[in-house]
């Protein structure tokens, strides 16, 4: 493959990996939209529940962050080369937009618990194998690891609360 051909490619790759993770963002959001501003705001929430307006901006950088890890393991080692870790990134992807649907669309709380458990342990193993393949990708997925534990400790908080 000629050295343009694998800049398409690789161009192509990213593109193609923004275009995905930004748009299981845009459908959770939808999904968010629909009770932010109505029912979550008649919750209880703990002295730790950052502003709404916060949501936004991290979860946009966070779903730029898991595209360019995803590319760059993808980029170096194929779908094939790095089957498990590329299997565990669309797990992860789907338990993400699926919580903010039992949160947010169902108003499910303790549903929403268990399966933001479960997305964090799918994140941390990804973390992992994204590491072992590529050290940046496991770096830029440390702060959506981050991040999801503290809204796992959210979570319990509105479950306890409400």
């Amino acid at each position: 493959m000629s050295l343009l051909n694998q800049r398409h490619r690789d161009i192509a790759g990213l593109l193609a990996f923004l275009v995905i993770c930004l748009g299981i963002s845009a459908a959770g959001g939808a999904a968010t939209a629909s009770s932010v501003g109505t029912w979550y705001q008649t919750l209880q929430k703990p002295f730790f529940n950052p502003p709404n307006w916060l949501f936004a901006p991290v979860w946009t950088a966070l779903y730029i962050m898991m595209a360019i890890a995803g590319w760059r393991v993808w980029r170096a080692h194929g779908l094939r080369g790095a089957r498990a870790a590329m299997a565990l990134f669309a797990v992860q992807l789907a338990l993400n937009l699926a919580w903010s649907f039992l949160f947010f669309g169902y108003r499910m709380i303790g549903a929403a618990l268990i399966e933001i458990i479960l997305l964090l342990m799918a994140i941390l193993v990804t973390t992992v194998l994204f590491w072992k393949r590529d050290r940046l990708a496991g770096i830029l997925f440390v702060p959506y690891a981050g991040w999801v534990a503290f809204a796992t400790i959210l979570n319990f908080a509105l479950w306890r609360l409400n």
